[in-house]
């Protein structure tokens, strides 16, 4: 099943999203994302166990 997430899922004002078949591959995305638009975020343990339980099956 097709996972999907998007910014505002987490409250942001941020029109991006992604899906992909795997959760590993959706994290790879949210990596890149917040890499490159959000530095305000640091991809702690903490902080992504939050992002993998706004992951959606569609």
């Amino acid at each position: 099943m097709v996972k999907s997430i998007s910014c505002s899922d987490a409250g942001k004002d941020c029109s991006w999203s992604a899906t992909a078949e795997s959760e590993e591959e959706l994290m790879s995305k949210v990596t890149e994302h917040v890499l490159s638009d959000h530095k305000e975020i640091e991809l702690n343990a903490e902080n992504i166990a939050g992002i993998k339980s706004l992951i959606k099956e569609v």
